[in-house]
Parts: C-alpha cells; sequence; structure tokens
C-alpha cells in the first residue's frame, strides 16, 4: 500500500510540470524524455557501439612503414628521371649557342632532382614528381605534334624543312 501511494505521488508530481510545460507557449526548451536519450540514430548508435581504435604501432613497425613510403616515392623519382633521360634522346638539333638541347635538358634535370634532393615533406615530393610527369608528357607530344607536322609538310609536296 505503501509503494502504490509513493507510485501515485511521482506521477503527480511528474505530471504536473509536464502537463504545464506542454501547455505553456513561452517555453523555450523541453527536457528530452526516455533516459535523456539521443536525438538522432546516429548519436543512439555513437553512444552504444564500440569504437574502433586503430593499432598503435611501435617504433621497428613505424620505420618499416616510412621506409616503404620512402622506397616508394624514391622508386617513382628514379622512374622519372630515367623517363627524362630516354625522352631527350628525340632532341637532337642544337640551340642558339651551338649545344645539344638532349644535353642541355639532361643537366637541368639533374639540376633539379639535386636540388630537391634532401625534400622530406610527402606533399611537396609528390607535388616534385607528378609535376615532373606532366612536363615530360607534354614535351613528348608538341614533340609528336611538331614531327606529324613536318611529315603532312613533306607529304603535300616539300614545304620548307630545317
Amino acid at each position: 500500500m505503501i509503494a502504490i501511494t509513493k507510485l501515485q505521488k511521482w506521477r503527480s508530481r511528474s505530471m504536473i510540470p509536464l502537463n504545464n510545460l506542454i501547455g505553456r507557449c513561452d517555453v523555450v526548451c523541453i527536457r528530452r524524455l526516455l533516459h535523456n536519450g539521443p536525438d538522432t540514430l546516429e548519436e543512439l548508435l555513437d553512444r552504444h557501439l564500440a569504437k574502433e581504435q586503430k593499432p598503435t604501432l611501435d617504433d621497428d613497425e613505424a620505420e618499416l612503414l616510412n621506409r616503404r613510403r620512402l622506397t616508394s616515392t624514391r622508386r617513382e623519382a628514379l622512374s622519372l628521371y630515367r623517363d627524362i633521360l630516354r625522352a631527350s634522346r628525340f632532341f637532337t638539333w642544337t640551340d642558339s649557342r651551338g649545344f645539344l638541347w638532349r644535353d642541355i635538358l639532361r643537366e637541368n634535370a639533374r639540376k633539379e632532382f639535386e636540388a630537391a634532393r634532401f625534400e622530406t615533406d610527402p606533399e611537396i615530393v609528390t607535388r616534385l614528381i607528378l609535376g615532373g610527369q606532366d612536363a615530360v608528357e607534354s614535351a613528348l607530344e608538341k614533340l609528336a605534334e611538331k614531327h606529324r607536322q613536318e611529315i603532312e609538310k613533306e607529304r603535300r609536296g616539300g614545304g620548307d624543312r630545317r
């Protein structure tokens, strides 16, 4: 009997303020019901699901990962350098001073690679490699286009050849 009266008192106390809040229009906020639970499904999931934690790497694993990353960029840089050397073979004419363009291109590539030799920022290294690859591709495309134009001139009836 005592339990029933306590329950009735609790209900009467908890319902009166709630009814007053719902009936009034000037109330700014209403307390969350239902165990003060989350408003959205995402909040509910975030609160109750176990979060995955990234495994911590010890020093050896971190060093190995760093070496792999460095060897990957080193491999890409060496590949780019070899591509530049291969592409420079096609530049067989001389500049105004009498130097072969092939030698000038190789010398400039060597200077660029030496200037960036000790760069450690992966973002900068990636930009340099991508910029170099784009430059080699565009140079080869322009060279191929010039050769096509020369071939078209010869087919049409002999244009002036340099």
